[in-house]
């Protein structure tokens, strides 16, 4: 049976150094106070470290994930690989991405998407997408106040 992937990719302009977008992304105790969709963290952000993670999409109940921490590069990336269920079934890919450009930050918020189940993903893909913009806006208004 062949594999079925989907990616989600959200992009947005925030106007601070990626250096300042990174400490509020990596300070993960301060989630709760600013960040709609991904509600907490906790964990180690070094590679090959286990986070816990809840993320609440919209109009959903809560999910917590143990993904695996893939890439930890300061002031530019942070990526992992969680997995609902058995690894095959259904794994996502999370990234965080930052590209900085005289002192204005482009955040790229997305995910990679592979398993048996993404046929019948559907809603859960735009509610997905909605949680992702979301917190988004929150990481820009948060950084630019």
């Amino acid at each position: 049976m062949k594999q079925m992937k989907k990616e989600i990719h959200t992009h947005i302009e925030i106007n601070a150094p990626a250096n300042k977008v990174w400490r509020v992304l990596s300070n993960f105790s301060d989630y709760p106070t600013w960040n709609p969709f991904i509600t907490s963290i906790s964990g180690d952000m070094e590679v090959g470290s286990q986070i816990e993670a809840q993320i609440v999409p919209p109009g959903s109940k809560p999910m917590t994930f143990k993904p695996t921490v893939l890439v930890h590069n300061p002031n530019q990336e942070f990526r992992w690989l969680g997995s609902v269920g058995i690894k095959g079934i259904f794994d996502g890919e999370h990234f965080f991405i930052l590209h900085e450009n005289e002192g204005v930050t482009t955040f790229t918020h997305g995910e990679k998407f592979k398993g048996l189940l993404i046929p019948f993903m559907g809603k859960v893909f735009e509610k997905t997408k909605q949680g992702f913009e979301e917190m988004n806006e929150a990481l820009k208004a948060k950084c630019e106040a």
